[in-house]
C-alpha cells in the first residue's frame, strides 16, 4: 500500500475530469496508487482519458457521465460510487465559458454555473467528505480561481460563485483538520487548459502568455493537500492572503475590473485588425 492510499483510500474521484487540471489530478492519484472515478459530460474524451490511465498507471479507472450542473447529478455519482472507499475527491468543474456583462448573459446560464460551482460543490463535499471524517481519513482539493479574491466587471457569477468555493473549502479545513481529513482550496490563475482556451477564443483573445501548466498545478496541489486550507498556484507566498494585500475592497474590485476591461479591448482591437 502506498503512503497516499493509507493516508487516504484505495479510490479517489474527479469531477472535471476529462481534460485539463482534471485530468492531470486523475494522473496524478494514478501514479500514486490510488484508483480513479473520472466524472465529466463528454463520453468520447472521458473514456480516452480513462484508458491513457489505465495504460500508463496499471490502476482501476471507471467513468461517470454526468453534467455536474443538474439536478441530482450529485446523487446519481453517490450512487455509482456505492461500494468503493472514496478517499479523495477533486471537484474541478466549473468554468466559465465567456467572461460578459453580467446582463449580457440569459438567467439560465447565470443560474446553471452558480448550481454547478456551489450547489452541486456543497453536495459534494457532504456526500463525499460524511464517510471520509467517519473513518478518520481523506483529503479533499476544491479548485477555485483568483477570481474570488475581489469582484469585477464581467466576473460577477462566476467570481461570486469561485468565492464560495474558497470559503467553503477554508471552512471545512477548518471543521475537519482534527478529524483525519485534509481539506485544501487551490486557487489557479491562467492555466494553459482546453477550457482557458475556448474562453479565450470566445473573448477573441489570442493565445499565449504567462500559463501554468496543469500538471505542475495538480502535482503541487497533491503534494501539498495536508498544508491547507489555501494554496495559491503560482505565488510566492503560496499559503497567504490575497494578492490584493492592503488595499480597501473598492480599490481591488477596480483592479480586478481593469484587468477584464484590457482583456477586451485586446479583443475588440483584434476584432478590427
Amino acid at each position: 500500500m502506498t503512503s497516499a492510499t493509507s493516508a487516504y483510500g484505495p479510490w479517489g474521484i474527479v469531477a472535471g475530469g476529462s481534460d485539463g487540471v482534471g485530468v492531470a489530478f486523475a494522473h496524478g492519484m494514478a501514479s500514486r496508487g490510488i484508483n480513479v472515478v473520472l466524472v465529466a459530460r463528454r463520453v468520447p474524451v472521458l473514456e480516452a482519458a480513462a484508458d491513457d490511465i489505465r495504460s500508463r498507471h496499471g490502476v482501476e479507472v471507471r467513468t461517470v457521465a454526468l453534467d455536474l450542473s443538474a439536478s441530482g447529478a450529485l446523487s446519481e455519482l453517490e450512487a455509482a460510487t456505492a461500494g468503493l472507499e472514496v478517499g479523495l475527491l477533486v471537484y474541478n468543474a466549473g468554468a466559465d465559458t465567456r467572461n460578459v456583462d453580467f446582463l449580457d448573459k440569459d438567467l439560465g446560464t447565470h443560474l446553471e454555473l452558480v448550481h454547478r460551482n456551489c450547489t452541486a460543490v456543497l453536495e459534494a463535499a457532504y456526500r463525499f467528505g460524511a464517510p471520509m471524517v467517519a473513518r478518520g481519513r481523506g483529503g479533499m482539493v476544491l479548485v477555485t480561481s483568483g477570481a474570488a479574491w475581489a469582484g469585477g466587471a464581467t466576473l460577477a457569477a462566476y467570481g461570486a460563485s469561485k468565492a464560495f468555493d474558497l470559503v467553503l473549502a477554508e471552512s471545512l479545513w477548518a471543521e475537519w483538520r482534527g478529524k483525519g481529513v485534509d481539506v485544501l482550496g487551490l486557487v489557479l490563475g491562467r492555466t494553459d487548459t482546453p477550457s482557458h482556451r475556448r474562453t479565450r477564443a470566445a473573448d477573441g483573445e489570442s493565445y499565449g502568455g504567462d500559463l501554468a501548466d496543469p500538471y505542475d498545478v495538480a502535482e503541487e496541489a497533491l503534494a501539498h493537500l495536508a498544508d491547507g486550507p489555501t494554496w495559491i498556484h503560482g505565488s510566492p507566498r503560496p499559503t497567504g492572503g490575497s494578492p490584493f494585500g492592503a488595499l480597501s475592497r473598492r480599490d481591488a474590485v477596480l483592479a480586478m475590473s481593469r484587468g477584464a476591461a484590457a482583456s477586451r479591448e485586446e479583443s475588440e482591437s483584434g476584432a478590427g485588425r
